[in-house]
């Protein structure tokens, strides 16, 4: 069954109506036939139709146990980090979203979990952190901005040595590309706002467990925190997944030939796409992955965020914007926008310089959009002639 048959046939026709579309539960509480007698629901904290059918849908995407929607991403990551006590260590991948950066170390490290940030490309760099208080390894792959690869198979291995819980961040490849459980993740989270719902216009977050174990303590702490996702984002959510096998091939096409170009551009010193040969982990991406996604980034042959700037704010198509994921373009320069809030040097050491800017390529022409590329990149120089008239 291929994967668009297997998104369609995961989203139930509705049982009392024969409704195409899943209905919109919008209601707060539900209407008991004794006290504690009811048909499934009682409360819309604790459970929603609409909400039930998004998180089985995910579940079953990702070859999970239980799925669970959220009122962000960041809500879902929090609903994770929930799981462990003080005095954990968590292992995160070095080049981490600027957001689960934020939390983990301005919200739960006072609360005594350490955070360890390492660079995951290299699965022996992981092996190599574990300590006795080690309780989760984070990992995005590929990460953001910088577009990093790890292997989760090996690091799964290190992960169950240890009795580790492995969370892989999946919002990039989404399952239609990547499906982490299937290479050994205990847990799989999605930032939904992205790929998932694919229209931005929704905030949401997914998490998927391997087990039903760990699926009820999930469920737990999403009905004891109270950050779900309502039933309108959740019915978003399911309608955008209907089509994200589609979308996903067609972001992947394009980004494919926009890294071809971007590497022959004189202006770029480096293009970050896991789809070109000379990706550090192009090999371990193909292995683990169906299509390379729709993410690129690239830094300048000058390291300079005025011209960075400049050109970012000079494309027509490519919208200068936070998030990715959606069905219209968008660019950002991550050192001002998405990964602001990490220091400058950690920032460097990660490879997000001042210069690097990331694309979100979607569902226009590739055409249309390298000829943005271009004029951007014309009008930046332009400005700025004299700066970059020694490499051009």
């Amino acid at each position: 069954m291929s994967e668009q048959t297997q998104i369609l046939n995961s989203i139930p026709v509705d049982p009392l109506t024969g409704s195409i579309s899943v209905p919109i539960y919008q209601t707060s509480t539900f209407v008991q036939e004794a006290p504690g007698v009811h048909k499934g629901y009682d409360y819309a904290r604790s459970n929603n139709p609409t909400r039930k059918v998004l998180e089985d849908i995910i579940a079953k995407l990702e070859n999970g146990t239980n799925g669970y929607a959220f009122a962000s991403g960041l809500a879902a990551i929090d609903a994770v980090v929930k799981l462990l006590k003080s005095g954990d260590d968590i292992i995160a991948v070095d080049d981490i979203y600027g957001g689960a950066f934020r939390l983990f170390t301005h919200v739960y490290e006072k609360f005594g979990i350490s955070i360890n940030y390492v660079d995951s490309t290299n699965a022996a760099n992981i092996a190599n952190a574990v300590t006795d208080k080690t309780a989760l390894i984070w990992i995005e792959s590929p990460t953001n901005p910088t577009l990093k690869i790890s292997d989760i198979r090996a690091i799964a291995k290190t992960a169950k040595a240890h009795n580790i819980l492995l969370c892989v961040d999946n919002t990039f490849a989404s399952p239609v590309s990547q499906k982490p459980i299937d290479l050994g993740a205990d847990i799989v989270v999605h930032s939904a706002t992205k790929y998932i719902s694919g229209h931005s216009d929704i905030i949401a977050g997914l998490v998927v467990t391997a087990t039903e174990e760990l699926g009820a303590k999930i469920k737990f702490i999403q009905n004891a925190s109270g950050a779900i996702l309502g039933p309108f984002d959740s019915w978003l959510a399911i309608r955008g997944i209907e089509t994200l096998s589609l979308r996903i091939r067609q972001h992947a096409e394009n980004a494919q030939q926009i890294a071809e170009y971007l590497i022959e551009e004189k202006l770029i010193k480096n293009v970050y796409y896991p789809g070109l040969p000379s990706h550090h982990n192009h090999e371990i991406a193909k292995s683990q992955q169906k299509y390379f996604g729709g993410v690129i980034a690239f830094d300048l042959v000058i390291d300079d965020k005025a011209l960075a700037s400049k050109i970012v704010s000079s494309t027509k198509l490519f919208k200068l914007a936070e998030s990715l994921g959606g069905v219209k373009s968008l660019c950002c320069l991550p050192c001002e926008m998405t990964h602001k809030s990490i220091p400058a040097e950690k920032r460097y050491q990660s490879g997000v310089t001042d210069s690097l800017i990331r694309l979100s390529v979607g569902l226009e022409d590739a055409e249309d959009l390298i000829a943005d590329l271009k004029q951007a990149f014309a009008s930046a120089v332009h400005e700025n002639i004299t700066e970059t008239a020694n490499v051009l």
